[in-house]
Protein backbone atom coordinates (compact mmCIF):
# COMPACT_ATOMS: atom_id res chain seq x y z
CA UNK A 1 0.00 0.00 0.00
CA UNK A 2 1.51 3.40 -0.99
CA UNK A 3 2.40 5.66 1.58
CA UNK A 4 0.72 8.75 -0.27
CA UNK A 5 -2.60 6.87 0.34
CA UNK A 6 -3.39 7.76 3.78
CA UNK A 7 -2.41 10.18 6.09
CA UNK A 8 0.59 9.10 8.04
CA UNK A 9 -0.34 8.32 11.44
CA UNK A 10 -2.97 5.70 9.79
CA UNK A 11 -0.20 4.51 7.97
CA UNK A 12 2.14 4.32 11.35
CA UNK A 13 -0.21 2.12 13.30
CA UNK A 14 -0.82 -0.46 10.96
CA UNK A 15 3.32 -1.01 9.50
CA UNK A 16 4.63 -1.96 12.29
CA UNK A 17 3.71 -5.40 11.95
CA UNK A 18 6.67 -5.09 9.04
CA UNK A 19 9.47 -4.76 11.40
CA UNK A 20 11.45 -6.94 13.31
CA UNK A 21 14.46 -5.96 16.61
CA UNK A 22 16.95 -5.49 13.63
CA UNK A 23 14.97 -2.96 12.03
CA UNK A 24 14.90 -0.63 14.92
CA UNK A 25 17.97 -1.45 16.92
CA UNK A 26 21.65 -1.61 16.62
CA UNK A 27 22.23 -5.84 17.69
CA UNK A 28 25.53 -5.23 18.18
CA UNK A 29 25.09 -2.26 20.85
CA UNK A 30 22.03 -3.77 22.21
CA UNK A 31 23.69 -6.89 22.98
CA UNK A 32 26.41 -5.27 24.77
CA UNK A 33 23.62 -2.91 26.81
CA UNK A 34 22.05 -6.88 27.96
CA UNK A 35 25.50 -7.46 29.14
CA UNK A 36 26.31 -4.57 31.44
CA UNK A 37 22.74 -4.79 33.05
CA UNK A 38 22.84 -8.72 33.24
CA UNK A 39 26.39 -8.22 35.03
CA UNK A 40 24.79 -5.93 37.51
CA UNK A 41 21.36 -7.76 38.38
CA UNK A 42 23.63 -11.01 38.61
CA UNK A 43 20.87 -12.58 36.06
CA UNK A 44 21.00 -14.28 32.75
CA UNK A 45 19.09 -12.21 29.67
CA UNK A 46 17.34 -13.33 26.70
CA UNK A 47 15.74 -10.83 24.01
CA UNK A 48 13.54 -12.92 21.52
CA UNK A 49 11.92 -11.45 18.26
CA UNK A 50 7.76 -11.12 18.37
CA UNK A 51 7.25 -14.98 17.59
CA UNK A 52 10.21 -16.33 19.82
CA UNK A 53 13.45 -16.35 17.58
CA UNK A 54 16.71 -15.79 19.65
CA UNK A 55 17.94 -12.06 18.55
CA UNK A 56 20.21 -11.59 21.95
CA UNK A 57 21.19 -13.72 24.76
CA UNK A 58 23.80 -13.10 27.66
CA UNK A 59 23.67 -16.27 29.28
CA UNK A 60 22.52 -19.87 28.63
CA UNK A 61 19.62 -20.14 27.12
CA UNK A 62 20.27 -24.36 25.80
CA UNK A 63 17.60 -25.67 25.41
CA UNK A 64 14.97 -23.04 26.31
CA UNK A 65 12.35 -22.88 23.74
CA UNK A 66 10.32 -19.16 24.70
CA UNK A 67 6.08 -19.94 24.66
CA UNK A 68 5.61 -16.38 23.93
CA UNK A 69 1.79 -17.13 23.68
CA UNK A 70 1.57 -19.08 27.26
CA UNK A 71 5.02 -17.34 28.92
CA UNK A 72 5.90 -13.93 27.19
CA UNK A 73 8.30 -12.96 29.58
CA UNK A 74 8.49 -8.98 29.18
CA UNK A 75 6.62 -7.67 26.26
CA UNK A 76 8.18 -5.00 24.51
CA UNK A 77 5.91 -3.18 22.44
CA UNK A 78 6.00 -0.60 19.75
CA UNK A 79 2.86 1.10 18.73
CA UNK A 80 0.80 -0.85 21.00
CA UNK A 81 2.14 -3.97 18.98
CA UNK A 82 4.59 -6.76 20.70
CA UNK A 83 7.95 -6.87 18.52
CA UNK A 84 10.58 -8.55 20.85
CA UNK A 85 10.15 -10.76 24.44
CA UNK A 86 12.62 -10.82 26.96
CA UNK A 87 12.98 -12.88 29.88
CA UNK A 88 16.03 -13.62 32.48
CA UNK A 89 16.79 -16.04 34.82
CA UNK A 90 18.40 -15.94 38.17
CA UNK A 91 20.71 -18.84 40.24
CA UNK A 92 18.02 -18.71 42.60
CA UNK A 93 15.72 -18.69 40.36
CA UNK A 94 13.91 -15.43 41.66
CA UNK A 95 13.55 -11.72 40.92
CA UNK A 96 14.28 -9.17 43.80
CA UNK A 97 12.60 -6.05 43.81
CA UNK A 98 15.46 -4.42 42.58
CA UNK A 99 16.07 -6.86 39.46
CA UNK A 100 12.12 -6.54 38.88
CA UNK A 101 12.39 -2.40 38.35
CA UNK A 102 15.72 -2.78 36.31
CA UNK A 103 13.89 -4.94 34.17
CA UNK A 104 10.91 -3.12 33.72
CA UNK A 105 12.78 0.61 32.65
CA UNK A 106 15.16 -1.28 30.29
CA UNK A 107 11.82 -2.27 28.63
CA UNK A 108 10.28 0.74 29.04
CA UNK A 109 13.74 2.20 27.54
CA UNK A 110 13.83 -0.01 24.27
CA UNK A 111 10.60 0.92 23.62
CA UNK A 112 10.81 4.27 23.72
CA UNK A 113 14.01 4.08 21.66
CA UNK A 114 12.40 1.35 19.38
CA UNK A 115 9.26 4.17 18.82
CA UNK A 116 11.54 7.03 18.10
CA UNK A 117 13.51 5.10 15.29
CA UNK A 118 10.23 3.57 13.58
CA UNK A 119 8.69 7.19 13.49
CA UNK A 120 11.97 8.31 11.64
CA UNK A 121 12.08 5.52 9.41
CA UNK A 122 8.87 5.73 8.39
CA UNK A 123 8.89 9.35 8.26
CA UNK A 124 11.62 9.06 5.90
CA UNK A 125 9.80 7.25 3.40
CA UNK A 126 6.51 9.05 3.60
CA UNK A 127 8.23 12.13 2.71
CA UNK A 128 10.01 10.46 -0.31
CA UNK A 129 7.09 8.75 -1.60
CA UNK A 130 4.78 12.47 -1.20
CA UNK A 131 7.88 14.73 -2.92
CA UNK A 132 8.57 12.03 -5.78
CA UNK A 133 4.43 12.10 -6.37
CA UNK A 134 4.72 15.29 -6.34
CA UNK A 135 7.52 15.60 -8.56
CA UNK A 136 5.81 13.21 -11.33
CA UNK A 137 2.56 14.88 -11.27
CA UNK A 138 4.12 18.47 -11.45
CA UNK A 139 7.54 18.65 -12.50
CA UNK A 140 10.19 20.74 -11.34
CA UNK A 141 9.76 23.55 -13.79
CA UNK A 142 6.78 24.66 -12.08
CA UNK A 143 8.99 25.29 -8.79
CA UNK A 144 11.05 27.56 -10.75
CA UNK A 145 14.21 24.99 -9.28
CA UNK A 146 14.84 24.00 -5.97
CA UNK A 147 17.91 25.97 -4.77
CA UNK A 148 19.07 29.51 -3.91
CA UNK A 149 21.06 30.77 -6.29
CA UNK A 150 23.01 32.45 -3.75
CA UNK A 151 23.44 30.15 -1.07
CA UNK A 152 22.40 26.48 -2.30
CA UNK A 153 19.57 25.94 0.55
CA UNK A 154 15.97 25.56 -0.87
CA UNK A 155 14.43 28.57 -2.53
CA UNK A 156 11.33 30.17 -1.04
CA UNK A 157 9.18 28.38 -3.54
CA UNK A 158 10.43 24.80 -3.30
CA UNK A 159 10.55 25.23 0.25
CA UNK A 160 7.20 26.08 0.93
CA UNK A 161 6.06 23.17 -1.32
CA UNK A 162 8.69 20.99 1.47
CA UNK A 163 6.14 22.30 4.09
CA UNK A 164 2.99 21.47 2.48
CA UNK A 165 4.11 18.30 1.97
CA UNK A 166 5.18 17.75 5.43
CA UNK A 167 1.68 18.92 6.52
CA UNK A 168 -0.21 16.54 4.96
CA UNK A 169 1.74 14.01 6.60
CA UNK A 170 0.47 14.76 9.69
CA UNK A 171 3.78 14.51 11.53
CA UNK A 172 4.17 16.29 15.02
CA UNK A 173 6.39 17.55 16.93
CA UNK A 174 7.95 19.73 14.27
CA UNK A 175 10.39 22.66 15.05
CA UNK A 176 10.38 25.74 13.28
CA UNK A 177 13.43 28.14 13.31
CA UNK A 178 13.64 31.13 11.96
CA UNK A 179 17.01 32.93 11.57
CA UNK A 180 17.43 36.27 10.82
CA UNK A 181 21.11 37.59 10.21
CA UNK A 182 21.95 40.19 12.73
CA UNK A 183 23.08 44.07 11.02
CA UNK A 184 22.82 42.61 7.46
CA UNK A 185 22.42 46.45 6.90
CA UNK A 186 24.98 47.58 8.28
CA UNK A 187 27.32 45.25 6.55
CA UNK A 188 25.56 46.08 3.16
CA UNK A 189 26.08 50.08 3.81
CA UNK A 190 29.68 49.93 4.89
CA UNK A 191 31.06 47.17 2.69
CA UNK A 192 29.29 47.02 -0.27
CA UNK A 193 27.04 44.18 -1.94
CA UNK A 194 29.76 41.93 -1.89
CA UNK A 195 30.55 41.83 1.58
CA UNK A 196 27.08 41.36 2.36
CA UNK A 197 26.55 38.67 -0.05
CA UNK A 198 29.44 36.81 1.66
CA UNK A 199 27.61 37.34 4.83
CA UNK A 200 24.70 35.52 3.74
CA UNK A 201 26.64 32.94 2.46
CA UNK A 202 28.86 31.99 5.51
CA UNK A 203 26.10 31.86 7.58
CA UNK A 204 24.05 29.63 5.23
CA UNK A 205 26.84 27.63 5.13
CA UNK A 206 26.93 27.33 9.33
CA UNK A 207 23.31 26.67 8.77
CA UNK A 208 23.88 23.78 6.57
CA UNK A 209 27.06 22.74 8.26
CA UNK A 210 25.54 21.98 11.89
CA UNK A 211 21.60 20.59 10.53
CA UNK A 212 21.49 16.97 10.15
CA UNK A 213 20.35 15.01 6.89
CA UNK A 214 16.13 15.29 7.71
CA UNK A 215 16.58 19.44 7.67
CA UNK A 216 14.91 21.71 5.76
CA UNK A 217 16.57 24.82 5.40
CA UNK A 218 14.99 27.71 3.09
CA UNK A 219 16.33 31.36 2.39
CA UNK A 220 12.82 33.20 2.51
CA UNK A 221 13.72 36.75 2.52
CA UNK A 222 17.61 38.56 1.29
CA UNK A 223 19.26 37.93 5.06
CA UNK A 224 16.02 35.12 6.61
CA UNK A 225 15.97 31.98 6.60
CA UNK A 226 13.62 29.30 7.90
CA UNK A 227 14.89 25.58 9.51
CA UNK A 228 12.41 22.80 9.69
CA UNK A 229 13.25 20.01 12.35
CA UNK A 230 10.58 17.05 11.95
CA UNK A 231 9.83 15.19 15.32
CA UNK A 232 12.87 16.30 17.08
CA UNK A 233 14.37 14.51 20.12
CA UNK A 234 14.52 16.72 23.53
CA UNK A 235 16.77 19.36 23.37
CA UNK A 236 17.79 18.36 19.75
CA UNK A 237 15.97 22.17 18.53
CA UNK A 238 18.20 24.02 21.20
CA UNK A 239 21.37 22.59 20.67
CA UNK A 240 21.01 23.35 16.45
CA UNK A 241 20.65 27.18 17.74
CA UNK A 242 23.60 27.02 20.14
CA UNK A 243 25.93 25.27 17.85
CA UNK A 244 25.11 27.69 14.78
CA UNK A 245 25.74 30.81 17.20
CA UNK A 246 28.76 29.17 18.04
CA UNK A 247 30.40 29.01 14.62
CA UNK A 248 29.68 32.26 14.16
CA UNK A 249 31.35 33.53 17.53
CA UNK A 250 34.05 31.16 16.54
CA UNK A 251 34.58 32.53 12.94
CA UNK A 252 37.57 35.17 12.29
CA UNK A 253 37.72 37.34 9.75
CA UNK A 254 38.81 40.66 9.04
CA UNK A 255 35.40 42.55 7.86
CA UNK A 256 32.77 40.36 8.97
CA UNK A 257 31.55 39.52 12.05
CA UNK A 258 28.35 36.81 11.51
CA UNK A 259 25.89 37.09 14.05
CA UNK A 260 22.70 35.36 13.72
CA UNK A 261 19.26 35.38 16.01
CA UNK A 262 17.57 32.45 16.05
CA UNK A 263 13.84 31.66 17.50
CA UNK A 264 11.89 28.53 17.95
CA UNK A 265 7.99 27.25 18.20
CA UNK A 266 6.88 23.76 18.09
CA UNK A 267 4.09 22.44 15.51
CA UNK A 268 2.22 19.89 17.90
CA UNK A 269 -0.96 19.67 16.41
CA UNK A 270 -1.90 18.23 13.42
CA UNK A 271 -4.64 20.74 12.91
CA UNK A 272 -1.87 23.50 12.11
CA UNK A 273 0.16 24.23 9.53
CA UNK A 274 4.17 25.04 9.65
CA UNK A 275 3.55 28.75 7.84
CA UNK A 276 0.74 29.61 11.08
CA UNK A 277 3.72 28.68 13.39
CA UNK A 278 6.09 31.05 11.31
CA UNK A 279 5.24 34.38 12.70
CA UNK A 280 5.35 32.81 16.52
CA UNK A 281 9.00 31.90 15.32
CA UNK A 282 9.96 34.98 13.72
CA UNK A 283 8.54 36.64 16.97
CA UNK A 284 10.52 34.84 19.36
CA UNK A 285 13.96 35.68 16.67
CA UNK A 286 13.29 39.02 17.76
CA UNK A 287 13.44 38.38 21.34
CA UNK A 288 16.49 36.51 20.61
CA UNK A 289 17.83 39.49 18.23
CA UNK A 290 17.31 42.21 20.68
CA UNK A 291 19.26 40.29 23.79
CA UNK A 292 22.05 39.54 21.12
CA UNK A 293 22.47 42.71 20.03
CA UNK A 294 22.69 44.40 23.42
CA UNK A 295 25.32 41.89 25.04
CA UNK A 296 28.49 43.63 25.97
CA UNK A 297 31.04 43.77 23.07
CA UNK A 298 28.41 42.94 20.66
CA UNK A 299 29.03 46.48 18.53
CA UNK A 300 32.89 46.05 19.25
CA UNK A 301 32.90 43.12 17.41
CA UNK A 302 30.58 44.07 14.21
CA UNK A 303 32.36 47.32 13.86
CA UNK A 304 36.15 45.49 13.89
CA UNK A 305 35.65 45.13 10.42
CA UNK A 306 35.71 49.57 9.79
CA UNK A 307 39.41 49.94 10.28
CA UNK A 308 40.48 47.10 8.04
CA UNK A 309 38.11 48.24 5.18
CA UNK A 310 39.74 50.59 2.58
Amino acid sequence: MAYSNQPFEKRIKENIKNYSLKNLYDMELLQEYLKCISRAAQAEVLLTERHGEKAVATGNFAGFLPDVEQDPGRKLRVQNRTIGHLYLKQADGKESGQTEELFDRTIELLAKLGEEAYRHKEYAAFLDELEALAGARHGNVLFGGREDVLTGVMNKTYFQSRLRVIDRSEVAPVAVINANINDWKFVNDHFGDEESDRLIRLIASFLQEEAKPDYLIGRTDGDVFYIIIPMPEDGETEEYCRRVEARCNACEDEILAPSVALGYVYKTNVEETLEDKMPDAEYEMFDRKFEMKNAPGYRERLQKGLKHHT
